[in-house]
């Protein structure tokens, strides 16, 4: 059955001046070579005129149809992007959060109907949030960047065990009773990690390369905080902003209105994880695959029918936005951001 790359403008929508971008889209697609030309045409364009800078990959069913690279990993070195270039791929992380909390799942050590007291018993604030609504965006949780960027000093950098103790000093209230509404939560997958490495006995970094990118053979994706932890990572995609006083591209670190990379960096479940376009061809074909996963975790995974209390369809599985499209069927989609980088995932 023939379908179309469909959403290939809303990533265009969604990019900003020089912002690395990564796209990766699994849509069939019909008269390919035709489409794929029209599409390499596009990317072209966008980056003779300055608009974009980024890897791109289309593949249908594991085949890969488009792979290319657009400008510079590194502007100081002058150093190219290429497929192998690692890029943060900030909110779509969490997919690999949730899969972390499936694999728990798994091993009979979580259950997803269970309280988050369950396991945080420091959290006691919050007696009604549900593993589950933590992973659908129904907990009410408060977001901690707008709590931190008030209570925090922001004289170091911020970890996991910050959000926790900045909870429980200031027992801010749910946004919203837990399971009555959806509202996207960094504060719930930032939780779900530290849920992880309580319950495995490892760190978050260590779980998911243990449990998820080495069987996957995705040797170039790791969780990597590179200001608190940092180290070299071959061929690292360097994020850069504009400044809009002297038109140059900076280190998103060096501007004072995107400072908060610094503060922010050691954080991890709602984001941290950096990819490769190639690693991330590998992980989309392990879904299919029930050497990783079974049908009914799948099915977890992908689940388009949670919905509130009050009825309302969240369309949102564990890390995946869903939807089903006239002309491509059943969607599963994720969009990430923060300074520098734009990443799609599809």
């Amino acid at each position: 059955m023939d379908s179309i790359i469909c959403p290939i403008h809303l990533s265009l929508q969604a990019m900003k001046k020089i912002s690395l971008f990564f796209f990766l889209s699994f849509c069939l697609v019909a008269k390919a070579q035709n489409r794929i030309e029209k599409i390499d045409s596009i990317f072209t364009s966008l980056y003779a005129g300055n608009k974009f800078n980024g890897n791109v990959l289309i593949a249908e069913k594991g085949k890969v149809l488009y792979k290319k690279s657009f400008g510079l990993a590194n502007e100081s070195t002058g150093e190219q992007l290429t497929e192998n270039s690692v890029f943060e791929l900030a909110s779509v992380s969490k997919q690999f959060t949730a899969m972390g909390i499936v694999l728990l799942h798994r091993q009979g050590k979580i259950k997803y109907d269970a309280p988050l007291v369950k396991y945080m018993s420091e959290l006691s604030m919050y007696p009604k949030v549900t593993i589950q609504q933590m992973l659908n965006h129904t907990s009410g949780l408060p977001d901690y960047e707008s709590l931190m960027d008030s209570l925090y000093d922001k004289k170091s950098i911020a970890t996991n065990q910050t959000i926790i103790d900045m909870l429980i000093k200031h027992h801010p209230p749910l946004l919203f009773e837990s399971g009555t509404k959806w509202e996207y939560s960094n504060t719930a997958f930032a939780l779900l990690a530290t849920i992880i490495e309580r319950l495995s006995g490892k760190s978050y970094p260590d779980f998911l390369r243990k449990e998820i990118f080495q069987p996957l053979n995705m040797n170039n994706t790791l969780v990597h905080t590179r200001r608190y932890r940092p180290k070299f990572i071959p061929h690292y995609a360097f994020g850069y902003t504009q400044d809009s006083a002297s038109g140059k591209n900076l280190l998103p670190d060096s501007l004072e209105k995107t400072k908060y990379v610094i503060w922010l960096d050691g954080i991890v479940g709602d984001g941290t994880v950096n990819s490769t376009v190639n690693d991330l061809l590998k992980w989309d074909r392990a879904l299919y695959s029930e050497k990783f996963i079974s049908k009914e975790e799948t099915k977890d995974v992908f689940d388009p029918t949670a919905s509130t209390t009050r009825g309302m369809k969240t369309n949102y599985g564990m890390g995946w936005f869903l939807q089903t499209d006239e002309n491509c069927g059943k969607l599963a989609w994720h969009t990430g951001g923060w300074p520098g980088y734009r990443t799609y995932i599809e």
